[in-house]
């Protein structure tokens, strides 16, 4: 399934890991440094990295994903209640958990395509999110959520270790993951995710469903039976947001039905497009791009706007800042959808595109009219 990585895929690990493991100190001057918002840089990079070996090799759109982010945060909280707070075995039970759901809807979506395959993950994903508001009550605690309380059973816990005063938090080992803690436990979890993938992308594996994505009508005249391996990449797809549910759950010990919207499958289509489908970093820019205008382009106001501003003439800044505003703070989403429009109209292959774009152009005009000589004679996907 795996295969060898060529040193240009060595290379690419190493500064992917430098990035992800230097965050705390390339994002502070974005004001992004804090650990909350670097934990979800990482956990919804995993989410949208997860979501891209289903989307981006096989071309098959789910806008079911967050169901399985649902039930890994779910199993992560049960695991604490029940066992351990170590994070550990949550996060193990929480990608079984998501892995055996993903292959119970694999099973079913997957004898359709298209369209057709897009509406029946949608369906499922909305019964999982009702069902955890009524029927499924006494597993979910329904609007409430799941969430800790003194009196759980802890099995594991009250077996080893001495009973502490107040609720306990998720722990690797007696290491609390708290703060910078807990965004260096997600961070390391990412880079094992992206390793993998990186893995898939090279693999037989990988061509296979590439191969399904190009043309699978033509696979199956000639006898292949690509179902097997449209259910393993759902499935492995699945795992990947079950383990995004579990950290969402270390960092924070509460799960809600509300992670099992159709928004939040919305969330990870839109991160996957912005930042480029097929792609490896694609999808973990993507996501980082949403999560910072989300918790900070949002944040500004007139007043930051004006500070900025301050050393423009009185009769400019007052209008620039009145037109400014409409861009940020409750308006970040209109900001977010300019961009958005403007990369799926001048760049459809995403960030990405724009990036390699520029390195043809300023890496070596040869190579890029090579590639360029190269696309033309290749089958049209």
């Amino acid at each position: 399934m795996f295969a060898n990585l060529s040193r240009n895929d060595w290379l690419l690990y190493i500064v992917f890991s430098a990035i992800v493991l230097l965050a705390p100190i390339l994002f502070l001057p974005l004001g992004a440094a804090y650990p909350a918002l670097l934990q979800k840089f990482a956990i919804f990079g995993i989410f949208a990295i997860g979501f891209n070996i289903l989307f981006g090799l096989t071309g098959y759109l789910s806008f079911g994903h967050a169901a399985f982010l649902g039930v890994g945060s779910y199993a992560a909280v049960w695991s604490f209640k029940l066992f351990t707070m170590n994070a550990i075995p949550a996060i193990i039970f929480a990608v079984i958990c998501s892995g055996l759901f993903a292959a119970l809807i694999g099973y079913v979506s997957l004898r359709r395509s298209g369209i057709y395959f897009s509406i029946l993950t949608l369906a499922f994903a909305q019964m999982s999110y009702n069902l955890a508001y009524s029927v499924l009550t006494p597993i979910t605690n329904g609007e409430t959520g799941l969430q800790l309380s003194q009196n759980d059973p802890r099995i594991i816990d009250r077996m080893f270790l001495a009973p502490t005063e107040g609720l306990p938090s998720p722990d690797f080992f007696g290491i609390e993951l708290q703060g910078y803690a807990g965004f260096y436990f997600c961070a390391i979890a990412l880079l094992v995710c992206f390793f993998i993938t990186l893995r898939i992308f090279r693999s037989p594996f990988g061509m296979m469903l590439k191969a399904v994505k190009s043309n699978q009508n033509r696979m199956m005249y000639t006898g292949f039976n690509t179902r097997p391996y449209l259910r393993s990449a759902f499935i492995i797809s699945g795992m990947f947001a079950g383990l995004a549910g579990a950290l969402m759950a270390v960092t924070d010990p509460l799960a809600g039905a509300e992670r099992m919207q159709w928004t939040a499958s919305g969330e990870v289509v839109l991160m996957t497009i912005l930042g480029g489908v097929g792609t490896l970093l694609g999808p973990v820019i993507g996501a980082v791009i949403i999560k910072y205008f989300e918790n900070i382009f949002s944040s500004f106001n007139d007043a930051a706007l004006h500070s900025a501003l301050s050393a423009l003439p009185d009769a400019i800044e007052t209008p620039l800042v009145g037109l400014l505003s409409l861009f940020v703070g409750d308006g970040w989403h209109l900001t977010l959808g300019l961009i958005f429009m403007a990369i799926v109209i001048f760049l459809p292959g995403g960030i990405m595109e724009g990036v390699k774009r520029l390195r043809a152009r300023f890496g070596g005009g040869g190579g890029g009219r090579k590639a360029q000589s190269a696309a033309k004679i290749q089958p049209a996907e």
